[in-house]
């Protein structure tokens, strides 16, 4: 058996292959195509395992390779870095630790998301994308907007939102000077153009709800929608692959972190790893979540006064978590706690 270490860049790779004595068999850079890898490995006879680090684009070098018939390990940067730390960092020696590693038996490895669940992620993303280049272009209107004459200002003040149909009417017969107006024309533009991509990604984000059973169970939940739904699914991936739904907190990063001392213990704000997308769509759907479910408003409201407004919000998240980690691993939609209306009597 071989071990192959790789240490990944968008070009190129520089590659380790050791034997299970941990000596060299070969030791190069490579080009980040089938032909090149394939030529690389050529004269090797014996069966092969390899390990890459989890990075932006480090799945193209693990879809490489599995074409290819290896055997592939992704590995977590961080973890690798704490089990291996080094003063002198260089390719060729990230790529030999990592392939020391792999033959020890000692990758700490991510979850590996199948191709279509990395699909679904990058429909997602590049409508979050689109969204949040939607509002700085907004914002960019409205500063522009905000610095006009006094004139201007109060016929702005005959809508309440610019951005309405009869708003944009309004603006159009604004009179702005110098190159103020082609400025702002230009970014009206632009803001039409976003929304029709935005238009776009919701009917793909709708055809990932209607082939995503996990999206219409999450839908169920109180505070999700169909976005939210999606997000979540396509964000968790497998939840078999978490042992409990305090793994899946862990995973969100709406854990607290924790620093201990002698006999005493403090917690303090969350921790800032974790599935960043994940963890904003269950803290923004715990607002809806309480005014549509008493259950979860009376917990977000009983820790709210005991703890403050922020950490009630993350507390109830990960309740959200919870009840999502159940109806997933048990197929069911969302079950309302129901009372007994006589005995409130």
């Amino acid at each position: 058996m071989n071990y192959m270490g790789i240490d990944h860049h968008k070009q190129g790779s520089h590659v380790t292959v050791l034997d299970e004595s941990g000596k060299d068999v070969k030791v190069g850079w490579v080009r980040n195509t089938s032909r090149d890898m394939e030529d690389f490995l050529e004269e090797l006879e014996d069966e092969i395992k390899a390990v890459v680090e989890a990075g932006r684009s480090s799945y193209a070098m693990v879809d490489l390779l599995e074409d290819l018939g290896i055997e592939v390990a992704v590995a977590h940067p961080s973890d690798v870095k704490a089990i291996a730390k080094a003063k002198i960092k260089t390719d060729k020696r990230d790529s030999r630790i990592l392939a020391h590693l792999l033959r020890a038996n000692l990758i700490p490895a991510v979850y590996r998301r199948s191709g279509r669940n990395r699909q679904e992620q990058r429909v997602m993303r590049q409508r979050m994308f689109f969204v949040r280049m939607m509002t700085r272009v907004k914002n960019r209107i409205k500063a522009l907007l905000a610095q006009q004459r006094e004139e201007v200002q109060r016929e702005l003040e005959k809508v309440r939102d610019i951005f309405t149909k009869k708003g944009v009417e309004v603006v159009k017969e604004i009179e702005l000077g110098g190159t103020d107006k082609q400025l702002l024309e230009e970014m009206f533009e632009f803001y039409w153009h976003l929304k029709e991509r935005i238009k776009r990604s919701d009917e793909m984000m709708l055809d990932l709800y209607k082939r995503l059973p996990e999206a219409k169970i999450i839908d169920t939940a109180p505070g999700f929608d169909k976005f939210f739904s999606v997000l979540v699914a396509t964000e968790i991936g497998d939840v078999r692959r978490f042992e409990s739904d305090k793994k899946l907190h862990s995973y969100a990063g709406v854990i607290p972190s924790t620093h201990s001392s002698g006999e005493r213990t403090y917690h303090g704000k969350i921790i800032k790893q974790g599935n960043r997308w994940l963890r904003w769509a269950v803290i923004e759907a715990v607002q809806p979540a309480c005014k549509k479910d008493f259950d979860i408003r009376r917990f977000y409201q009983k820790h709210a006064k005991r703890k403050g407004h922020n950490a009630a919000k993350v507390a109830t998240a990960r309740r959200l978590l919870t009840i999502i980690y159940k109806m997933l691993k048990e197929r069911r939609d969302f079950i309302p706690y129901k009372r007994d209306k006589s005995a409130a009597l």
